[in-house]
């Protein structure tokens, strides 16, 4: 049995979703899950933001011992809600098994594409 290495809980404070993109490539964020583990994590995300309420029930699955490339311009709640777009937030990010969590965000506002990735804490 192997045990799954990272941690149950994750912030990612820095979150932003541009309003639009530039060529053929759409501006996004992602969160990459890595789960070593024999289990399947059940992740859920709460998305926090400056001056509103908190969203809630973004759940998705990592199966064991495999990645899960969340996109969060893709993502939607429970209830079918999408992460605004134009709106910094803030991410939480919780496991039923330890995971590890980078974020990575792809900004294609301007000609020239940057990619920006760092491991959550």
């Amino acid at each position: 049995m192997c045990k799954g290495i990272g941690k149950n809980v994750w912030i990612i404070p820095d979150g932003f979703l541009p309003e639009k993109s530039n060529g053929d490539f759409n501006s996004h964020e992602a969160i990459c899950v890595l789960n070593t583990g024999d289990e399947a994590a059940e992740i859920s995300i709460i998305v926090y933001f400056e001056d509103r309420e908190p969203m809630e029930k973004f759940d998705v699955v990592c199966e064991a011992r495999r990645t899960n490339h969340i996109r969060l311009d893709k993502i939607k709640s429970e209830s079918s809600k999408m992460i605004p777009v134009g709106v910094p937030y803030a991410l939480k990010v919780e496991s039923s098994v330890p995971i590890v969590v980078q974020h990575s965000r792809m900004d294609t506002t301007q000609a020239e594409m940057t990619l920006m990735t760092t491991i959550a804490y």
